[in-house]
C-alpha cells in the first residue's frame, strides 16, 4: 500500500455548538442547552495526525531488531490477514470524519441553512476531497494521476453514504450499516477469485477496477468505501453521543459497551470472514472499530475526565489544523527532510537511531509551522 493511502482525512467539524429543537437532524434527539467542548476530540484527531505525520517516528526501521522487532512491526501494514496499529490509522480517520459530521450538520442547520443548502455543501465537499486526493496523488508521483483508493477518495464516497444514511432514523442507519456490509461481503462471496473469496490477486473489487481500468498494487480496491462507510458511521454514532447532555460516566459506558460488541463481532467473524484491511471486511470494520473507540475514550478520559488538557495540547495543535499538516506530510516531506539534513546531518553519528532522529526533527518543523497557525488562529479547512 502506498503512502497516500493513509494520509489522514480532512477534517469536517466546524463548530460543537448545540442544534436548536427545530434544527435537529431526522431520528435524532434534540436539545436547547449548548454542550461543552470537547478537548479530546482535537487530540484524538491530533494523536492519529501526528502518528502519521511523524511516519510512525522512524521506528519500523527496527523491524528486523530482536528487541524492538515487535514494536516496529506495529508501524508497518500486515501483509494479508490480521491487524496491527498501522493498519488502524485510515480507519482512525473514517472514524473521525463521522465524528465531527453531527457537529457540522448542526452548525450549518443554527446558521440558518435549509436542507437543500446543506446538501450542496456535501456535494461540494465531496467534489472537493476527490479532487485534492488526485492533486495529491499526482504531485507525489510527480505525474498526473488517477486513482479511487487514496484515503481522500474513499473519504468521498464514504462521506457522501453517511450524509443521506444520517437522514434516518437510528434504527434505519444501523439497517444501513449492516446492508452495507452485508453487500460487501455477498460481492466476494458470490463472485470468488482464484483463491477463493477473498482471494488476494483476483477477488471481485479486484475484478472491477480492471473492468473500470484501473490496477493498483498492494490488493487495494474501490469498492472498499462500502464498508468503510460503516467505519463512518460509528464516528457519527459517537458524534451523535458526545452532543448529548449526559454525564461523563455514561458517555464511557457507553463507549465501552460498543467497544466491546465490536470486538466480539470482530473476532467471531473472523472464521468466516477474515480480517483483512486491504479490502475492508466486515469482520476488520468491527475489530478495527473497536480499537479506534478505545483511542478515543482513553482521551476522553483522560482530558475530559481528569482534565489533563496541557498534556495533549501538542496534539490539539496539530488536530485543529489537520489538512494543513496532511498537505506538509503528503507534498513537502521529502523536501523538510533534504533541508533539516543539511543542519543534522541526518544524525549519522546515532548509528541505528539515525532515522528515527531525524523522522522527529522533521516532523517537529511541521508541528511548529502547525503551532505557528494556531497561534493566529489560522484554520485551514474545506
Amino acid at each position: 500500500m502506498s503512502t497516500v493511502l493513509e494520509a489522514p482525512p480532512i477534517p469536517v467539524a466546524e463548530s460543537r455548538e448545540p442544534l436548536r429543537r427545530e434544527d435537529a437532524p431526522e431520528g435524532q434527539p434534540s436539545r436547547s442547552s449548548p454542550p461543552e467542548r470537547l478537548i479530546s476530540l482535537d487530540a484524538f484527531r491530533g494523536f492519529i495526525m501526528v502518528t502519521l505525520a511523524a511516519r510512525g517516528f522512524g521506528l519500523s526501521t527496527f523491524e528486523g531488531d530482536p528487541a524492538l522487532g515487535w514494536l516496529a512491526r506495529q508501524f508497518e501494514h500486515v501483509p494479508w490477514e490480521g491487524i496491527a496499529f498501522w493498519d488502524l490509522i485510515q480507519p482512525a480517520f473514517m472514524f473521525m470524519v463521522g465524528l465531527a459530521m453531527p457537529f457540522s450538520v448542526a452548525n450549518r442547520l443554527r446558521k440558518g441553512a435549509n436542507s437543500g443548502q446543506v446538501w450542496m455543501h456535501v456535494l461540494k465537499r465531496t467534489f472537493m476531497l476527490l479532487l485534492l486526493s488526485q492533486v495529491f496523488i499526482s504531485i507525489g508521483r510527480g505525474a498526473l494521476s488517477f486513482q479511487l483508493i487514496n484515503v481522500l477518495s474513499q473519504i468521498a464516497f464514504a462521506y457522501f453514504l453517511c450524509y443521506w444514511i444520517m437522514k434516518l432514523p437510528f434504527r434505519g442507519q444501523a439497517i444501513a450499516a449492516g446492508a452495507l456490509l452485508a453487500a460487501h461481503w455477498a460481492l466476494f462471496a458470490l463472485f470468488p477469485g482464484s483463491e477463493g473469496t477473498f482471494s488476494k490477486v483476483d477477488n471481485v473489487g479486484a475484478v472491477i477496477d480492471k473492468f473500470f481500468g484501473l490496477e493498483y498494487s498492494g490488493s487495494y480496491v474501490t469498492i472498499n468505501f462500502m464498508s468503510s462507510a460503516v467505519t463512518m458511521l460509528f464516528g457519527v454514532w459517537a458524534g451523535y453521543l458526545m452532543r448529548e447532555p449526559n454525564s461523563h460516566q455514561r458517555r464511557m459506558q457507553l463507549l465501552g459497551a460498543a467497544i466491546v460488541g465490536c470486538f466480539v463481532l470482530g473476532y467471531a467473524l473472523q472464521p468466516f470472514n477474515p480480517m483483512v484491511k486491504r479490502i475492508w471486511t466486515a469482520s476488520f470494520t468491527f475489530a478495527s472499530g473497536a480499537w479506534v473507540l478505545l483511542i478515543l475514550l482513553g482521551f476522553y478520559w483522560l482530558v475530559e475526565v481528569k482534565g489533563m488538557k496541557k498534556l495533549t495540547f501538542p496534539l490539539v495543535v496539530v488536530g485543529m489544523n489537520s489538512i494543513f499538516i496532511y498537505g506538509l506530510h503528503m507534498i513537502m516531506h521529502g523536501w523538510f527532510d533534504r533541508a533539516v539534513g543539511v543542519f543534522t546531518g541526518s544524525y549519522t553519528f546515532l548509528g541505528d537511531w539515525r532515522v528515527v532522529a531525524q523522522t522527529c526533527t522533521v516532523f517537529l518543523v511541521m508541528w511548529y509551522l502547525c503551532w505557528w497557525l494556531y497561534k493566529r488562529k489560522i484554520f485551514i479547512r474545506v
